[in-house]
């Protein structure tokens, strides 16, 4: 009984032991800084957003993007920038300077705008799938941090998104051609808060819940959200062929004739190619 006991006790001891050493080493992975390249949208002749379009996109993604990088730099992270000024960087050399960093993530800083003066919201990018928890957390706390609405995590194939090699997202901070969005992006305190939110979300990046079920991804305005799907390829549709495809199937339907479920699957498929 006796040396059963001990036997029981050093198979506990070793047990608590090699459970503690796991904790510590996975705290110092968590806890070991990590590089974070941040991606100021436009720059130099490159102003962003639409013609005629008041406030310049470039000029508040590079504010944006200097106080990020100021929040994640007193928190310990190693920042790079692929612009640091207003210069104008090619998508493919931004691409590049992120996949030349180890152990790093992708932000790309964006504001949006429309021809529709009504738009706003917030909405945040990725496109391969382990960017998605990345994703999710910014705009966790991009949006409740912020007064303006959500309009979701999407999946889209934007140069670079595709073409990086390590987690990367676009946040779309607001729309420019929103009066209101407008005022807010050319806050300073505003742009602040937004870099400490987007701070918020590169550290809590492993923690924000960002299961499938949950999260939301969209291909146009118009399209009600819809839950994420593993893709390899973005389908995004416009208006006008979905407008064809409904306006042929309101015909077909108006013939009433009959058709084998194979020539049925083969209408459907040429009709998804168009679009």
């Amino acid at each position: 009984m006796r040396r059963n006991f001990f036997r029981l006790s050093l198979l506990a001891g070793g047990l608590l032991t090699t459970f503690l050493a796991c904790s510590s080493y996975a705290a110092s992975r968590d806890s070991s800084p990590i590089t974070v390249v941040i991606d100021a949208g436009h720059g130099g002749f490159d102003r962003g957003g639409i013609p005629g379009q008041r406030v310049s996109e470039k000029d508040m993604t590079l504010d944006v993007a200097r106080r990020l990088k100021s929040v994640l730099t007193a928190s310990g992270y190693r920042v790079v920038m692929t612009r640091d000024s207003d210069d104008f960087i090619p998508l493919g050399t931004r691409c590049s300077i992120a996949n030349s960093n180890r152990n790093a993530i992708f932000v790309s800083v964006h504001f949006n705008s429309a021809t529709r003066a009504g738009a706003s919201g917030i909405e945040t990018y990725f496109y391969s799938r382990d960017s998605l928890a990345l994703a999710s957390a910014i705009h966790h706390y991009v949006v409740g941090g912020a007064p303006s609405s959500s309009r979701g995590v999407r999946r889209r194939g934007y140069y670079v998104l595709r073409k990086t090699s390590i987690p990367a997202v676009l946040v779309e901070c607001g729309f420019l051609t929103n009066p209101t969005e407008a005022a807010y992006a050319q806050n300073a305190s505003y742009r602040q808060k937004l870099a400490e939110e987007i701070a918020a979300g590169v550290r809590s990046r492993g923690s924000v819940a960002s299961s499938f079920s949950t999260t939301r991804v969209a291909t146009d305005e118009s399209i009600p959200l819809q839950p994420y799907i593993d893709q390899t390829k973005v389908s995004g549709r416009s208006k006008k062929s979905r407008s064809k495809r409904s306006a042929r199937k309101s015909s077909r339907h108006k013939k009433k004739t009959s058709s084998k479920p194979a020539e049925i699957e083969a209408r459907v498929a040429s009709s998804d190619r168009e679009g």
